[in-house]
């Protein structure tokens, strides 16, 4: 399937294995798997934009390693700064009047003058997911590897956060189609399910 591909291009097959893929996640999970990503919603949702506490927090939640260039560099910007930042991130994701790609690409854009934040969405992804968890979704290489076993394209071109959240649409899409009220979360987390099967 190519990038971009409408809801009635995946197969029943495909389908099939997502749903399998969600359901797994639902009955595996520790109900307790999102709860730093949903205190840290709650005060980006409160203030309006991220501080680097919350980058952190969503650090650990996505295990990334801290031991690096680019969280050192980030830790010599004062935290006002990254909020001005953060803040054009958060209006342009919730941003109702943009369609979800759009919002996503630009939220994602905003967040590229932080350190860190220039290439690879997998944190940036999480901050603007937590940013706006009605509308944006997570992506990392197990989403990748799930869009994969499901035979969708993404490549890592330059605006691939807006493009995998067109692809997330179009899977909800999908979802509500066939009788399932997904969110960009539902579905997001049944690609990272389905992404970590061997």
């Amino acid at each position: 399937m190519t990038e971009g591909s409408t809801p009635s291009e995946l197969t029943n097959a495909a389908w099939e294995t997502l749903l399998g893929a969600h359901e797994s996640f639902q009955s595996g999970a520790s109900p307790a798997y999102d709860e730093i990503f949903n205190e840290v919603s709650g005060r980006i949702c409160e203030s309006g934009s991220v501080g680097k506490t919350d980058i952190g927090a969503l650090l650990f939640w996505k295990r990334l390693r801290a031991d690096t260039r680019w969280v050192r560099d980030l830790m010599a910007v004062s935290d006002e700064e990254v909020r001005l930042v953060t803040t054009k991130a958060v209006v342009a994701v919730n941003d109702t009047s943009l369609d979800v790609r759009a919002a996503a690409s630009r939220g994602r854009s905003a967040l590229s003058a932080l350190p860190g934040f220039a290439r690879g969405d997998a944190l940036a992804s999480a901050l603007l997911a937590a940013a706006a968890p009605e509308r944006m979704a997570v992506y990392d290489r197990r989403a990748q590897k799930g869009l994969e076993k499901l035979g969708l394209s993404l490549s890592a071109a330059r605006g691939r956060y807006g493009r995998y959240m067109g692809i997330i649409g179009n899977l909800k899409n999908i979802a509500k189609h066939r009788g399932h009220a997904w969110s960009a979360r539902d579905v997001d987390l049944a690609l990272y399910w389905l992404g970590g099967r061997e």
